[in-house]
């Protein structure tokens, strides 16, 4: 305790006298730079007239010099951060000093000749002064970063090397920020750049060492604890193969997020994460067509229906970059919108927003939503949509699915809603489970609507989110981290997969360029094969698969299909002018489509599940549905082989 007072009182004292030493020291290198400028233009030699003149002009050249370094912020920089990035700011202030020295040279007559300072003197005393004062604060950094290192010098036995993949921009800003942060105990020991124009060189004090192939050999012999790769946009193959270079030497791999990840921040350390599954799935960035999707939702009063799940929070953190009038979030899940409603109130705290718990089966609670608040746009993300599941609740699908799409469809084109946006899946094409069946159901649902009111409906098909709840991914991590088996259901088994973010902006993208009754597909890429994805996700983990972790084959769950569609054999998809969406050419509902979904009704009312499911198979002829445990007779087979 009696150490650390005047320990606390000496840091107080250094504090206050911080800014007046800055000051003083500004004050010297304007005031030589002066005198050195006046030197330079009389080649030293100075008669009693020109340095009288000198020391009369000297007092106000460097008080405005000083003024102006006040009004640009200067001192706001820390010396011994000082970098590149603040070099505009004392550009700036040059300018701003030399413009009224330059009006008092050419504006004062010749009878005020001793506050005329010459035009030669003006010029180098600016450059020669603003350039002073940054290199000043430059070699304080330089010292404090030298005496850093001398400090921290019994620490480098605890440092990690680490070795750098690409020399380029966000190399250097990587290699700059663990040179300055002598707290992340890290250790340069060089770089790794396929530009054959880069080897050899030098950036930040350390060297490229060579191409990204010579990475076991160089780990091996560097000692190397952790590669970082330092580019943004690197392609997904890319990763992959530095993945298994990386896990060949026995080396953690850490990434920066994509471009699209960093939207709302820079380059730096504190945003490395591991490889995740996300980054080995082959896709490229999506290019959002933002203007359009401004207009879209700007100034817009937005609802999104089940906003607490996967889809629906991302679709909300998306719609919030586009200034909304106001949010509101619908959930029936009370935690669940806690949750987002406080994550949106961090991230956005200006955006007026609504938390409203509702099922929006419930029509009288919707009806009061829509009355009290008049959304513009809607997003329909509420559903079920576990496909097991389903198949043993088929009323529930029905009920949630496509019932309630309905009521809120109708409730949409009644209170005036200018787009309603039904957020459908993959599962809807030649619907092999109840739980597409409901989808595909849904969408006819708001082609019907289409007719009936001057509300904009569209429907966005897409496939499998990775990340989502209750997905895959999620399983296979459970499982790993259990020590395994991972569970596939079959070898040949694929899914399409995209990250939620993608999915999300391509929603928002889809809502804004859709015309009235369309469903729009997204471009998926190419399917996965689920076996792969589990060998990845094993790998990522630091383990081996089969050896480590066993992968087990199962047969296909009550309702699968071994490959996923986007589109189904009767139906055309035609291009947009977005390279990632498509629109699905979808014969319409017959005119009697509300008469029928009243029979539908009057069985999930009465809970006939049997009856429900060919009452369903009977409205989708293209549906594989005959079965009443949702086992349709090309997966039976397919089981079969399996279990043979």
């Amino acid at each position: 305790m009696s150490n650390s007072r005047p320990s606390s009182r000496l840091l107080r004292l250094s504090s206050h006298l911080v800014r007046p030493l800055q000051v003083t020291s500004d004050l010297v290198v304007l005031a030589a730079a002066f005198l050195l400028a006046y030197l330079l233009r009389f080649d030293f030699v100075l008669t009693p007239e020109v340095r009288g003149h000198a020391l009369v002009q000297l007092p106000l050249v460097v008080l405005v010099q000083l003024c102006a370094v006040l009004v640009t912020g200067i001192y706001s920089f820390v010396w011994r951060y000082i970098g590149l990035a603040e070099l505009h700011a004392f550009v700036r202030a040059a300018a701003l000093a030399m413009a009224p020295i330059l009006a008092l040279r050419f504006g004062l007559g010749a009878e005020l000749q001793p506050w005329r300072v010459p035009l030669s003197v003006i010029l180098i005393d600016t450059g020669v002064g603003f350039a002073g004062l940054l290199a000043v604060r430059l070699a304080r950094r330089i010292v404090h970063e030298r005496w850093g290192r001398r400090r921290a010098g019994a620490k480098t036995d605890l440092a990690r090397s680490v070795l750098v993949v690409g020399a380029g921009d966000a190399g250097n800003a990587i290699a700059r920020e663990i040179r300055g942060r002598l707290d992340l105990e890290l250790e340069l020991v060089g770089f790794l750049d396929d530009e054959p124009s880069r080897d050899g060189s030098s950036i930040q004090g350390a060297r490229v060492l060579g191409p990204t192939s010579r990475l076991p050999e160089i780990v091996s012999a560097l000692r190397v604890e952790q590669v970082i790769l330092a580019d943004p946009g690197a392609s997904r193959s890319e990763i992959r193969r530095l993945l298994n270079l990386c896990s060949e030497a026995g080396v953690e791999l850490r990434v920066l997020p994509s471009f699209g990840e960093l939207v709302d921040g820079g380059i730096s350390l504190r945003r490395l994460r591991e490889v995740r599954i996300e980054d080995l799935l082959g896709r490229a960035e999506v290019a959002l067509d933002e203007p359009q999707v401004r207009r879209f939702l700007a100034g817009k009063r937005v609802m999104i229906t089940g906003a607490g799940g996967s889809i629906g929070t991302e679709i909300a953190h998306q719609v919030a970059r586009f200034a909304p009038a106001s949010l509101l979030l619908v959930e029936r899940a009370e935690f669940a919108l806690f949750e987002l409603d406080r994550r949106l109130a961090r991230a956005v705290p200006e955006l007026e927003r609504r938390a409203l718990i509702a099922d929006v089966g419930d029509r009288d609670r919707m009806t009061t939503l829509l009355s009290r608040h008049r959304p513009q746009v809607v997003f329909h993300a509420a559903a079920h949509k576990h496909v097991p599941m389903m198949e043993s609740n088929a009323t529930e699908a029905i009920r949630n699915n496509v019932l309630a799409t309905h009521a809120l469809a109708s409730l949409a084109g009644e209170h005036g809603v200018e787009s309603f946006v039904l957020i459908s899946s993959d599962k809807a094409v030649r619907p092999a489970s109840m739980m597409g069946a409901s989808k595909r159901l849904a969408e006819q649902v708001i082609q019907d609507a289409q007719r009936r009111y001057a509300t904009r409906y569209l429907a966005v098909r897409f496939g499998n989110v990775l990340g989502s709840a209750g997905s895959v991914v999620q399983i296979f991590h459970e499982q790993i981290a259990n020590g395994g088996p991972v569970t596939v259901t079959h070898p040949g088994m694929t899914r399409y997969f995209m990250t939620i973010a993608e999915a999300a902006q391509l929603v928002l993208q889809a809502g804004a360029l859709g015309r009235e009754g369309q469903i729009l597909i997204l471009d998926m890429g190419e399917p996965v094969r689920i076996v792969d994805l589990a060998r990845d996700m094993i790998q990522l983990s630091g383990l081996r698969a089969e050896d480590d972790i066993e992968i087990r084959f199962t047969a296909p769950r009550p309702g699968e299909k071994l490959e996923e569609e986007l589109a189904g054999s009767g139906e055309d998809v035609a291009p947009t002018y977005h390279s990632k969406i498509f629109v699905g050419k979808l014969e319409p509902p017959s005119h009697d489509f509300a008469h029928r979904l009243s029979e539908l009704e009057r069985l999930v009312t009465l809970g006939r599940d049997l009856e429900l499911r060919q009452a369903v198979q009977r409205l989708l002829p293209e549906a594989s549905l005959d079965d009443a445990n949702g086992d349709p007779a090309s997966l039976r087979l397919v089981g079969a082989a399996i279990r043979d």
